[in-house]
């Protein structure tokens, strides 16, 4: 498969629309086993522990918009930006407010997978 732009942005619409409804089995299939993610705060998550938290129900969407800024295409890895607009609950309490990603996406096996990420509050 050859990479595009286009590929990476349906995969971000994917991935968001799996964030919102909170499904398990898509996320389960689109981040890869040794993903790492910092999540704000600094601290450094793996798939293991982001799933265990999706499967918790530790967040509830209300409000997901986003916004893909710049997509990298490097050989078979892109490298995207978006920015969530986002409204909901985190592990009970009100979450509200704009989020930065920065996500490496890998073709393995001709299937896109995130493999690191990045989030900060704007």
């Amino acid at each position: 498969m050859e990479l595009t732009k286009e590929i990476i942005e349906q995969q971000e619409h994917r991935l968001a629309e799996a964030i919102r409804v909170n499904d398990i089995d898509l996320l389960d299939k689109m981040l890869h086993n040794d993903l790492l993610c910092i999540i704000p705060g600094g601290i450094t998550i793996t798939k293991a522990m982001d799933m265990a938290s999706h499967r918790a129900g530790d967040m509830q969407v209300d409000k997901l918009d986003l916004t893909i800024e710049e997509i990298r295409i490097i050989g078979n890895t892109a490298i995207s930006t978006t920015t969530y607009n986002t409204k909901g609950t985190l592990q009970g309490n009100p979450m509200e407010g704009e989020f930065k990603y920065l996500r490496v996406w890998k073709e393995l096996n001709d299937t896109m997978l995130v493999i690191a990420a990045s989030c900060i509050p704007l």
